[in-house]
């Protein structure tokens, strides 16, 4: 049976719960709809004792509750289903026992999924915008977080559906990777706007464009695309581009001339190897010898000088192939890209055309999201970007740069960071900020590179 939100007061009054928190939840939870909302939740699956769209608001607060596990819903140290002050202030007039939970997780459907995320979108949503805007206010700039969480569970277990084996924690584990976007709050220092599934071998570089597409999505506002910045690096792939076809049509000549300079030294070559066997077979009719000036040998002997040549011939066309195919395959690419980025350039042309209130903003990301490729494209939507390099040589080049000259900041009790101004990454056109960090595990010493774009000034020229 449901309560009626205007009889819940008098309902809890007075009365005793393990679970004090989850009262006022359950009293806002009705004030802002949320409980009305998962009321009409398609579940498909009959209703006995208790409806399945309860049994989903059971589920919800038992996860609000910390429940590490279904069955600590009625048999935990204090069971959630015998606390009828909680069931009560959630509309509910009691709870079902976790087996008939785990019965209505399992009648829920893709459609189920959906309009359970929508539900929550809509509910969280003008919580969201208000910080949003509140963050511009104070700040002038909306810092994101967006990172990849391992979520692991037992290596023999068959019965979650789309794990995958993947680096959680320090080791492969059989499980999930969560994509998680949170944004800066003024007022909650950290509030999440989104989250992910996906198989725990997904790669954290494949997902930096869709953590950006769902801030945005959720946030509802985004910064200007950096349209002058892409058009000047489609201006030079189009040259890179023209010069790779130049050099491809170079050597398709070079392989062209090649091949009529050799078919005559192949017909040679055929001419002899006909007359070296058609005097085989003389010889060996007649049972004539086969002598140092006999007209076998000599044949033998024009037909050894023109396979050497011929051999002469093939090695600098082969040489010549080999190039070809890698220049068509390097043109190939150099297209490719560059169709990517034209179509990008539309796309945030378009997105300028209808952002009529652009905001800065700042994403931050872990290493596994630093590739160039990545940084370039965050650049290009509008990003400030604070980063991590995963890669070694980036980390090399940065120590070679250090002398004796070079000026390190106290960062840490024992981290200490060089800075420099205006460096290239591979595959990112955009100059960086890099900072050589060096710090002590025990007795080694260790190096990160942190990378930066934008308009903080967060290097010093050494």
């Amino acid at each position: 049976m449901n309560l009626p939100p205007d009889d819940l007061p008098d309902a809890t009054s007075g009365a005793l719960t393990s679970h004090a928190l989850l009262v006022p939840w359950g009293l806002f939870a009705s004030r802002i709809g949320l409980i009305e909302g998962l009321r009409e939740v398609p579940i498909a699956q009959r209703t006995r004792d208790h409806r399945p769209q309860d049994k989903l608001i059971e589920f919800f607060v038992a996860t609000l509750s910390g429940c590490p596990y279904l069955q600590d819903i009625s048999r935990g140290a204090h069971p959630l289903d015998q606390d009828r002050v909680v069931a009560q202030s959630w509309g509910q007039g009691g709870w079902a026992d976790y087996s008939g939970i785990s019965r209505m997780l399992a009648a829920c459907s893709s459609e189920t999924v959906a309009a359970l995320q929508a539900l929550l979108l809509r509910i969280s949503r003008p919580f969201i915008a208000g910080e949003v805007l509140l963050a511009l206010h104070q700040q002038g700039v909306l810092v994101y977080d967006g990172d990849l969480t391992g979520r692991a569970v037992s290596n023999t277990s068959r019965s979650y559906p789309g794990t995958a084996f993947g680096w959680t924690d320090g080791e492969v584990r059989l499980g999930y990777q969560a994509a998680l976007v949170s944004l800066h709050s003024p007022t909650y220092g950290r509030l999440w706007l989104c989250v992910q599934q996906h198989p725990g071998d997904t790669v954290a570089s494949t997902q930096a464009l869709a953590l950006v597409q769902a801030a945005e999505a959720v946030s509802g506002v985004r910064p200007r695309r950096r349209t002058e910045l892409l058009a000047q690096r489609i201006a030079t792939q189009e040259e890179l581009w023209q010069k790779a076809m130049q050099q491809q049509a170079d050597t398709a000549a070079q392989v062209s001339a090649g091949q009529q300079q050799l078919l005559p030294l192949e017909a040679a070559c055929q001419g002899w190897e006909a007359r070296v066997a058609a005097l085989e077979e003389r010889y060996s009719q007649q049972g004539d010898l086969e002598r140092p000036h006999s007209l076998l040998a000599q044949a033998r002997r024009k037909l050894a000088g023109q396979e050497r040549r011929r051999h002469h011939r093939e090695q600098p066309l082969a040489q010549a192939r080999c190039r070809l195919t890698r220049q068509v395959q390097k043109s190939a690419s150099l297209q490719h890209d560059l169709q990517v980025l034209r179509q990008r350039l539309a796309q945030f042309e378009q997105d300028n055309q209808g952002n009529l209130s652009p905001i800065r903003a700042i994403f931050r990301l872990d290493a596994g999201f630093g590739s160039g490729a990545n940084i370039a494209l965050l650049i290009e939507m509008g990003y400030d970007v604070y980063t991590k390099s995963g890669n070694a040589q980036t980390t090399r080049a940065l120590r070679r740069r250090v002398c004796a000259h070079t000026l390190w900041a106290r960062v840490g009790q024992n981290a200490e960071m060089a800075t420099w101004e205006g460096l290239r990454l591979t595959n990112c056109p955009y100059p960086l900020d890099m900072g050589l960090k060096r710090f002590q595990i025990g007795k080694d010493e260790q190096y990160a590179v942190l990378l930066h774009y934008g308009t903080d000034a967060v290097a010093r020229a050494p």
